[in-house]
């Protein structure tokens, strides 16, 4: 029999197995994406003062997030990653997380300004890894790790009622958040450049 009948690559390596799109890591992303709108209605009902709706926003926020770890960690251990998972899953995380710093933003509970420079750079760094993506992948960092972590933290902290003498606390985080997202977007942005010039180097055609 022919490679292509037995199912074998010329090399006599079985090909690799295709995942399927329906599976609990994409499953996962869709249950984030989702939660979204839930959460903004949550956030809208609070009108940014009601504490018990504040807290439900937060648990929402929180069990989203999570869902984000879970779902890229069982792609990754199960061998599950999909098209749809890549462009979805880093979709679905700007999605929460831009709706809940507008939020803080629009009950005057974190500056605009901070709002504003987050999500340029959270939106502009992923519309450049998949721009570099015939020049290959630029992998998350442990910086990009922590901000995100970070950001989570400090975006529950803001909506959890809390005042009183650790009030400030929500602003550190925030502000090591903010500080980790600026520096990481510029190094991510680094790698981009040299990511080009390798692919143009090795007589990739120019875009």
């Amino acid at each position: 029999m022919s490679d292509v009948a037995t199912g074998a690559t010329p090399s006599g390596a079985a090909p690799k197995r295709q995942a399927p799109l329906l599976n609990i890591a994409n499953v996962l992303t869709a249950v984030r994406i989702a939660l979204v709108p839930v959460f903004v209605a949550a956030l809208i009902v609070s009108d940014g003062t009601h504490q018990g709706w504040l807290l439900a926003t937060a648990a929402l926020f929180l069990i989203a997030s999570i869902t984000d770890y879970w779902d890229g960690w069982i792609a990754r251990a199960r061998d599950l990653v999909t098209p749809f998972g890549a462009i979805a899953d880093p979709i679905a995380d700007k999605a929460l997380t831009g709706a809940a710093l507008i939020g803080l933003s629009a009950y005057d509970l974190l500056p605009w300004w901070v709002t504003v420079i987050i999500l340029v750079r959270e939106w502009g760094i992923t519309a450049l890894r998949f721009g570099v993506l015939r020049h290959g992948v630029i992998p998350a960092s442990r910086g990009g790790k922590l901000k995100t972590l970070l950001q989570v933290i400090a975006i529950i902290w803001y909506l959890c009622p809390i005042t009183g003498p650790i009030d400030w606390i929500g602003a550190i985080l925030m502000g090591a958040a903010f500080v980790l997202t600026v520096v990481t977007g510029a190094d991510y942005v680094v790698q981009a450049v040299a990511l080009r010039r390798k692919g143009r180097a090795a007589g990739e055609p120019a875009e």
